[in-house]
């Protein structure tokens, strides 16, 4: 079933206000989620934490992340309500990240990640739940990309490092910490200040089974790709620093400008490729884009040239992220029944998150102690190639392009 348009369009004001403060808020989330990432060199030693600490902090993170999502979109589609629990969740890692500056030890700040993870997986089902409700479906695609990936890119990779750390260096962790959850406090007035409760399209059905959503082709279809990206995504966060630093001899500081660099390619194309599949399709954007993803690791290990034309072949690699919208919430929103969509968008992001976040960081580390560096970069080449294939049984979902088929074969008969 297409999920249909509410009865009565929202305005295109409305749809603009509602998409910026959707992505503000997700680009805190991963704002907040990021911050003890580049901290850490202050919390380490300040806590005595140990490598298998920190490991341990970051999968935690990402397991309460993955279950939220399913669950929270779960109890969403049940109850029928987005706006109040998306304030709520807001409200929650602003205090998560909050509590992580008062941590004394790594037993309170494993807590303080716990219950960010909580409160940070339901964000997207649910924003993207009420996109898929409010925006015009011929601009659904780039809605999502631009909530989804803009804030989260730019103000999670980019912004992050460039605000936190001079103000630890200066103040303390603790401090940047504090000053990394006020964003979300003010994220959750302007929600409840202008954000409507979505309206509920007539006859929509009941929340779908878990059961039932297995069932549906293209919802496995972009729960595998989901597996395949995160995978994708987390090891090349996690590994490209290492390469780039000990294999290829770059300084900390053309690391990083490289690394922002792909950040603001992938805050881009979020939206653009989105759009484009607005045009074209969902499916044959999801059947080149992720070829693109082979460009980094290959890049990373074997390119000759400066550091300028590494970044532009980099940046040209990482646009592969803009995919991400497109198969995590604009397919199956358009696939499921409206009062489905944050459930299966949940479950989607959550068992991604389950193998991506937690899982492939642990088994590319595995890897590169068994064969050396290099090997997490081969694992990215594979995975950004099964991403691809998956895609070829997926299902043609976009409104502009079923409408341009149906009037072809109404036209010939």
């Amino acid at each position: 079933m297409t999920a249909d348009r509410p009865p009565t369009p929202r305005s295109r004001g409305y749809q603009i206000t509602l998409v910026a403060l959707l992505s503000l808020t997700f680009g805190i989330v991963f704002f907040d989620r990021n911050a003890l990432n580049f901290l850490m060199p202050f919390v380490q030693p300040d806590l005595g934490l140990s490598n298998t600490e920190i490991g341990f902090l970051a999968a935690i993170l990402a397991s309460t992340w993955a279950l939220s999502g399913f669950v929270v979109g779960s109890i969403s589609d049940r109850i029928g309500r987005r706006k109040p629990i998306l304030i709520l969740a807001t409200l929650v890692f602003a205090c998560a990240s909050l509590l992580s500056g008062l941590a004394a030890s790594f037993a309170m700040l494993l807590g303080a990640r716990l219950l960010m993870g909580i409160a940070e997986g339901g964000v997207m089902p649910v924003s993207q739940s009420i996109l898929a409700s409010e925006i015009d479906p011929g601009r659904r695609g780039a809605a999502m990309g631009f909530m989804q990936n803009f804030g989260s890119n730019f103000l999670g990779t980019s912004l992050a490092p460039v605000m936190l750390i001079p103000i630890a260096a200066a103040y303390g962790w603790r401090s940047a910490l504090y000053v990394a959850a006020v964003p979300g406090i003010l994220c959750a007035i302007l929600l409840w200040r202008f954000v409507d409760e979505p309206r509920q399209v007539p006859h929509e059905g009941a929340p779908a089974a878990l059961g039932a959503l297995l069932r549906d082709r293209n919802v496995i279809i972009c729960t595998v790709m989901s597996i395949f990206f995160i995978s994708y995504l987390i090891t090349g966060l996690v590994f490209l620093p290492v390469v780039l630093t000990q294999m290829r001899g770059l300084d900390a500081s053309t690391m990083g400008w490289l690394i922002g660099a792909m950040g603001l390619a992938a805050a881009i194309s979020g939206f653009v490729i989105p759009a484009i599949s607005d045009r074209v399709g969902r499916r044959p954007v999801l059947l080149i884009v992720p070829y693109l993803g082979v460009i980094v690791p290959l890049a990373t290990l074997f390119f000759v040239g400066s550091a300028a034309a590494l970044a532009a072949v980099l940046v040209t690699g990482w646009l592969v992220i803009g995919a991400f919208p497109v198969f995590l919430a604009t397919v199956p929103s358009e696939t499921v029944a409206p009062r489905q969509v944050a459930t299966t968008l949940g479950l989607i992001q959550g068992v991604g998150e389950a193998f991506g976040g937690v899982a492939a960081p642990a088994l590319a580390g595995v890897a590169a102690d068994a064969f050396g560096l290099q090997a997490p970069m081969w694992i990215m080449v594979g995975l950004a190639l099964a991403a691809g294939l998956t895609a070829i049984g997926l299902r043609e979902t976009a409104p502009r392009v079923q409408a341009k088929r149906s009037a072809m074969k109404a036209a010939h008969g």
